[in-house]
């Protein structure tokens, strides 16, 4: 239990530096830890006419962060997106999936357009 306490904590610790990272670079985040019958979103951001359903992964080392995310989950996150789409997208609206990983003592990652389904 208290392993999955400590899991809990670091992955919402790991999604407010995402948040504020994505801020800084000029994305206004409108959700985070949206939650639907097909899965979780962790942040829901908006850049101009660009919607991105993002993913955030944090890991203890660098060298984990290549083994953070696979194709199960993020056709998870696509698939709440998809539901989600109507909430916080416009008509004209662009929509991807985005990934972010954090690791101690390293940039964030930004994958733009994760996935491609």
């Amino acid at each position: 239990m208290r392993n999955r306490r400590a899991a809990e904590a670091s992955g919402r610790r790991g999604e407010r530096i995402a948040a504020w990272w994505l801020r800084l670079k000029g994305w206004r985040v409108l959700d985070t830890r949206v939650r639907t019958p097909a899965g979780e979103v962790d942040l829901v951001a908006r850049r101009g006419s660009l919607v991105a359903f993002v993913e955030v992964k944090t890991r203890k080392s660098a060298a984990e962060l290549d083994f953070a995310i696979d194709e199960r989950r993020l056709s998870r996150v696509a698939a709440a997106a998809e539901v989600l789409m109507p909430r916080y997208a416009k008509p004209g609206d662009d929509i991807r999936v985005d990934v972010i990983l954090l690791a101690p003592g390293t940039a964030p990652r930004h994958i733009e357009n994760a996935w491609i389904g």
